[in-house]
C-alpha cells in the first residue's frame, strides 16, 4: 500500500463517520422480531449429543456472565439488527474476555492472543469490540465490581482497542504481520515486583500444562496397555460410548479415517512429524460451555521410537453463528473456516493446526494441540487494577487480530482519537449486559418450567 493509499483509506474512515456517527454504536434496543432467546439455544442444541446437552445448559445457567459466553448465537442476531460500518476483517465472532489467553507458539515461546475461532468469518469489526466491550460489563457485576467498573473496563478495552490500530496503521505490512505479544512483556507491564511474581507463576504453570502432563492427568495403565481413563460425563473413552449413544468403535474408525485426511491439510515437515506417531486411544471430552455436545475428541498418540506422548484435539466444526447474517464467502468447509480464520488473526499459530471431513457431506472437524503450554486469566478474582490491565491487553490483541486481517487505515480514520467511540462502547456496554440479564432469567424459567433439561454435574 502506498502512501496515497493510506491516505485515501483514512479519509474513506473518516467520511463514514457522516453515515454512522461513533455515538451511535452506544444505542441498543432488541428488534421487533427478535428471536425467543432460549429458542436461539435449543436450535443449536438438535445436532449436538442430545446426553450431553442437558450438561450444556446447566454450564449456561451457572451465572450471567457463563450464561454470555454460551450465547454468542443470541448476540450474533443482535449485531445484526444493528447499523453497520461495513468495514470488514476477519472477526473471532465469539470476542468475549474469556476467549483470550496465552499458548506455546512455534518457537515455544509464550505468547498471548484470541484462542477461539469456532465462529469466525469475515464481517463488520466493531461486532468483536461490541462483544468484547460488553463481556467486560457482565464479567464486572458477575464478580461483585459491579456496573460503574464494568463500563471502566469496556471503555478501557476500546480505548486500548483504538490507540493500537491506530499505531498498526502507522506500521509497514510486515513488521504488523510479525508483531506478536509474548508472555515476558506482558510481565514488564506489571506495576509491582509481587504483581510480576504472580504472573510468572501463572506462566510457570501454564507452560506445564502440556502432553506430558496430560498424560499423567488423563490415562491409566491397564493390564499393561495405556489408556484414556474415564470420568463420565466430562470424559469418556472410545470404549465406554455406548452409553452415550454413540457406537465407539465407529467413533475411531471415523477418527482413524479423518487422520489422513486431516494430515494432508498439514505442511510436508509436520506430516513427517507425525508420521513417527501411532494413535492409542481416543475420548470424547466435554469443553467449555458453548461447545458442550458438540463433538469433541481427545486422542493420545505415541512415538513410535520412545513412547512419548502427544495429545491433539479433534473439534466438529459447525456453521459459525454468524453465518446466518454474513456470508460464508470461500469457505464450503467448517473445519478450514476455523483453521484459516485463526491464521489470519493469531500471531503465531500451532504447528498441528489442520481439518477434515467431507466438504460436501458428514461432519467437519479441525485439529490442533491439546493443552500446548496453554493457560487463561481467572477474570473472577480480579481486582479492579487487574482488570483494567487485562483489558488494554485484550483491546491491543484484537486491534492486532482486525489489522492483520483489515484495512488499519480505515478503521483508525473512522475511531479518531477514541473518546466518543470509547464512551459509546461503555454505553452500549451497559445496556447490552442489561440485556443479557433478562435472556439469561428466561433461561433460567425454561430450567424451572421443565422447557429445556440441565443436569447438575
Amino acid at each position: 500500500m502506498t502512501q496515497t493509499d493510506s491516505r485515501e483509506s483514512k479519509q474513506r474512515g473518516r467520511e463514514l463517520r457522516q453515515q454512522l456517527p461513533r455515538s451511535l454504536h452506544a444505542d441498543w434496543r432488541p428488534a421487533a422480531d427478535r428471536l425467543d432467546p432460549v429458542q436461539v439455544i435449543t436450535a443449536q442444541d438438535a445436532p449436538r449429543i442430545q446426553q450431553l446437552v442437558p450438561v450444556r445448559h446447566a454450564r449456561m445457567s451457572e451465572s450471567a456472565f457463563t450464561f454470555y459466553r454460551g450465547s454468542a448465537a443470541i448476540m450474533a442476531g443482535d449485531l445484526a439488527s444493528q447499523p453497520s460500518s461495513g468495514e470488514s476483517v476477519q472477526l473471532c465472532g465469539d470476542a468475549h474476555l474469556s476467549n483470550f489467553g496465552i499458548f506455546a507458539s512455534a518457537e515455544r515461546s509464550q505468547v498471548f492472543d484470541v484462542n477461539d475461532f469456532d465462529e469466525t468469518l469475515p464481517g463488520p469489526w466493531e461486532w468483536d469490540v461490541k462483544r468484547l466491550a460488553a463481556s467486560f460489563v457482565v464479567a464486572a457485576e458477575n464478580s461483585g465490581l459491579g456496573t460503574s467498573v464494568g463500563r471502566q473496563t469496556a471503555e478501557t478495552a476500546t480505548r486500548a482497542y483504538v490507540e493500537s490500530m491506530s499505531r498498526f496503521s502507522g506500521m509497514t505490512i510486515l513488521d504488523l504481520w510479525y508483531e506478536q505479544l509474548k508472555l515476558q512483556q506482558l510481565q514488564h507491564l506489571a506495576p509491582s515486583k509481587s504483581e510480576r511474581k504472580k504472573m510468572k507463576k501463572r506462566a510457570a504453570k501454564a507452560r506445564r500444562n502440556n502432553s506430558d502432563r496430560a498424560l499423567h492427568k488423563l490415562t491409566e495403565q491397564l493390564d499393561g496397555k495405556l489408556q484414556i481413563r474415564s470420568d463420565p460425563p466430562l470424559l469418556v473413552p472410545s470404549r465406554e460410548l455406548a452409553h452415550y449413544g454413540v457406537d465407539g468403535d465407529e467413533l475411531r474408525e471415523m477418527a482413524e479415517g479423518n487422520l489422513t485426511q486431516y494430515v494432508d491439510t498439514l505442511p510436508a515437515n509436520i506430516r513427517s512429524v507425525l508420521s513417527h506417531f501411532r494413535i492409542v486411544d481416543i475420548a470424547l471430552k466435554v469443553v467449555g460451555v458453548g461447545s458442550v455436545g458438540t463433538r469433541c475428541l481427545i486422542v493420545l498418540l505415541t512415538g513410535r521410537r520412545r513412547g512419548e506422548p502427544l495429545f491433539l484435539q479433534i473439534k466438529e466444526a459447525g456453521e459459525s453463528v454468524l453465518q446466518p447474517y454474513l456470508s460464508a464467502g470461500r469457505y464450503r468447509h467448517a473445519g478450514r473456516r476455523v483453521v484459516e480464520g485463526r491464521r489470519m488473526i493469531q500471531a503465531s499459530g500451532d504447528i498441528f493446526l489442520g481439518w477434515s471431513g467431507s466438504a460436501n457431506a458428514g461432519p467437519q472437524f479441525y485439529w490442533r494441540q491439546f493443552r500446548d503450554m496453554k493457560g487463561s486469566a481467572d477474570v473472577a478474582v480480579m481486582d479492579v487494577q487487574q482488570l483494567l490491565r487485562y483489558a488494554k491487553v485484550c483491546g491491543w490483541t484484537l486491534a492486532h487480530g482486525h489489522a492483520r486481517s483489515g484495512d488499519p487505515d480505515a478503521i483508525s480514520g473512522y475511531l479518531g482519537k477514541g473518546r466518543k467511540f470509547s464512551q459509546a462502547m461503555g454505553e452500549f456496554g451497559v445496556r447490552y449486559a442489561r440485556q443479557n440479564d433478562a435472556d439469561y432469567q428466561a433461561f433460567l424459567a425454561a430450567i424451572e418450567s421443565g422447557r429445556i433439561e440441565s443436569q447438575e454435574l
